[in-house]
C-alpha cells in the first residue's frame, strides 16, 4: 500500500506541469501526498474495521472516507467526490468513471486471498461512490493486478490477464508519451498506468514510467506504485522517506494495516 502512497506523492508537483522524460527528481521539498493517499487510508483502515465476512466494508468505507476526507478538505479532491465527501444529507453514489476509483484500492488487492475477494473487495468500497461500468472495471483492474503480483504473477503475465479481462494493452510508453494528455478517466489513464509497470525495471523506475507520461501523474503513479510494490518491492530508502510525508495519523492508519498484512521491502 505504501507503494501507492510513494507514487502519489512522487507524482503529486507534476499533475499541471507535464514532464515527458524520467530525468527528475523523484522526491523533493515540492512534493506532498493528495486525496490518492488520504481515500488509499480511508479503504485500508476499513478494510481493518468491517467484520471478518466483509458484510459491512461499504457502510464502513463511507464513513471513513468522510471522516478522514473531511480532515484534510484541500487534498485535491475532484469536483463530484468532493460534493459527495461533504454532502450531510446523504451518500448516493454518482455514476462515475473517475480514476479515483483506481487509485485507493491497492489494500484491496494486499487483503484479498483470491482474483475472486479481490474483485468482492473492489467492488465492495468503490460503488459506493463510482458505481458506472467503467469506474467498477478500473478499479477490479488494480486490484487484481496486484493480487496477480502479490502471487507472484510476473510482469507478462499480468499484462496479458490486464489485456484478456479489462483493457487493450496493445501499446507501449513510448508510442504515446508525447501525444498523451490529461485523463482522469479509468479508462483512460488506468491501462497506461498498468503498462508504466509493466514496462519498469524496478520499483522507482515504475514511478519515473508513469510521471514521464503527463496528464494526471499523481493518480498514474498511485497505480502503477500500488502494483510494483507487490512484484519488485520497495527500496528501505524510500520508505523511510515516505514516512516523512505523512502526518502522524495517516502513518499510524499505515502502520497498522502493515502490522497485520505485512509489506515487501
Amino acid at each position: 500500500m505504501l507503494g501507492a502512497i510513494l507514487g502519489d506523492i512522487a507524482g503529486s508537483c507534476w499533475e499541471f506541469f507535464s514532464i515527458k522524460n524520467k530525468d527528475f527528481e523523484l522526491l523533493s521539498i515540492d512534493n506532498h501526498f493528495t486525496d490518492d493517499s488520504v481515500m488509499t487510508l480511508a479503504i485500508a483502515k476499513s478494510l481493518l474495521e468491517c467484520k471478518s465476512d466483509y458484510s459491512d466494508l461499504g457502510v464502513v468505507t463511507i464513513k471513513n472516507m468522510q471522516e478522514l476526507g473531511r480532515k484534510y478538505p484541500n487534498a485535491g479532491y475532484g469536483g463530484m467526490f468532493y460534493d459527495w465527501l461533504f454532502n450531510l444529507k446523504e451518500t448516493k453514489p454518482y455514476n462515475s468513471f473517475g480514476n479515483g476509483s483506481a487509485m485507493r484500492v491497492s489494500s484491496c488487492g494486499i487483503v484479498a486471498q483470491s482474483v475472486e475477494e479481490a474483485i468482492l473487495l473492489s467492488r465492495k468500497v468503490t460503488e459506493v461512490t463510482h458505481n458506472h461500468p467503467e469506474g467498477i472495471k478500473g478499479a477490479e483492474a488494480v486490484a487484481v493486478a496486484i493480487f496477480l503480483a502479490k502471487s507472484s504473477m510476473n510482469q507478462l503475465e499480468i499484462k496479458e490477464h490486464i489485456n484478456k479481462n479489462y483493457y487493450p494493452m496493445n501499446f507501449t510508453l513510448g508510442e504515446i508519451r508525447e501525444a498523451y494528455t490529461f485523463d482522469a478517466t479509468c479508462q483512460g489513464s488506468v491501462p497506461q498506468a498498468i503498462m508504466a509497470f509493466v514496462e519498469a525495471k524496478d520499483f522507482e523506475d515504475t514511478l519515473r514510467n508513469a510521471v514521464s507520461l503527463g496528464g494526471d501523474t499523481d493518480t498514474q503513479a498511485a497505480i502503477a506504485g500500488s502494483i510494483a510494490e507487490y512484484h519488485f518491492g520497495i527500496p528501505k530508502d524510500l520508505r523511510n522517506k515516505a514516512y516523512k510525508y505523512l502526518p502522524d495519523d495517516l502513518l499510524g492508519i499505515l502502520n497498522a494495516f502493515e502490522s497485520k498484512y505485512g509489506f515487501k521491502i
